[in-house]
């Protein structure tokens, strides 16, 4: 049976007294509730005007209706592919003193654009975090071996619910535009990482890949499922996540997942597609999915590694090549 379908939200007004005010697809929401919410925020581009959605595309366009965006959603983990350097401190600066970030960029260096975590830390404290490289040799930065070009990364943060008590992990990801026989290893890679890990699991990003595809069949073919999927309410009316621009499509590729273990309860979930000011912040749409897990499933809490990585994400304002992603 299909899962009821929530009417789709009312965009922001576009002039008037209103004109600031956005109708976020989710907002906050209460304990034991949480709002998990993986956006492409598409990495700023040279302009070439003759391209098509060349205006749409400026990231001077698009930056304030992404703070508004993000004022208005307010999740408790956000999980970010596609932004630079810069653009990665301009979205902290957006989401305020109450987060905290972790990530990292896919280059040898570190540095270029980036996969990262955003979390609320009102509710959730970062325990440990690590960069992987969705290759042969995950932990050397930089690497690729599937057939992939560009390096592609995961972050993954372990996470204390400071409410319930529970223990949870969160993946984001950004998988290769170009090669499917890397999203399949990687897909495979990921699968094999969260198995191992005890208690609660999420997986989001932009996975290149449509519903159905192998990616998304080997990672749902373990502990995860697809949020949307297993919703009691779907926030959207069957709209891809990908809308270059246009409004959300009914149909359209759903190339952003949420994924979560077998033992979470969604509330909801779905594609977003608020339209700030009649902006549209990136030519991706966010998915949003409103999770929580029984008590007798989380995890409890294993004693801290006093070696394990912590601190925010470091922001720098490199700049790197600007192929496609």
């Amino acid at each position: 049976m299909t899962p009821p379908t929530n009417p789709a939200p009312a965009p922001a007004a576009t002039t008037g007294p209103g004109a600031d005010r956005v109708v976020p697809t989710v907002g906050p929401v209460a304990a034991p509730d949480l709002h998990l919410m993986t956006y492409n925020v598409r990495r700023r581009m040279p302009q070439v005007l003759t391209t098509r959605h060349a205006l749409a595309d400026r990231w001077s366009t698009r930056l304030p209706a992404l703070r508004l965006l993000l004022e208005a959603e307010r999740p408790s983990v956000l999980g970010i592919q596609e932004a630079l350097p810069d653009q990665s401190a301009q979205l902290a600066d957006a989401l305020g003193a109450d987060y905290a970030s972790v990530g990292t960029g896919r280059d040898r260096d570190r540095g270029g654009e980036r996969v990262e975590l955003h979390v609320d830390t009102t509710r959730l404290r970062i325990v440990r975090h690590e960069a992987l490289w969705l290759s042969a040799t995950p932990t050397v930065p930089g690497s690729r071996s599937y057939g992939n070009m560009i390096p592609r990364t995961a972050v993954h943060a372990e996470l204390d619910d400071l409410v319930t008590g529970a223990r949870l992990h969160v993946v984001v990801t950004h998988f290769d535009h170009l090669s499917a026989r890397s999203r399949r290893h990687s897909a495979v890679q990921l699968r094999t990482f969260t198995d191992a890990l005890d208690g609660p699991v999420v997986v989001m990003g932009d996975f290149n890949a449509v519903v159905d595809s192998p990616a998304h069949r080997e990672l749902t073919r373990g502990r995860l499922v697809d949020s949307r999927m297993v919703a009691d309410a779907r926030l959207d009316p069957g709209w891809g996540s990908f809308s270059n621009y246009g409004p959300p499509r009914t149909g359209g590729r759903r190339l952003d997942w949420l994924l979560v273990d077998t033992g979470a309860h969604v509330e909801r979930a779905g594609v977003g597609g608020v339209r700030p000011g009649g902006v549209t912040p990136s030519d991706h749409d966010p998915v949003h999915a409103v999770v929580r897990w029984p008590s007798g499933h989380a995890a409890p809490r294993p004693p801290e590694d006093p070696t394990a990585e912590h601190g925010p994400v470091e922001h720098c304002t490199t700049e790197h090549r600007p192929e496609e992603s």
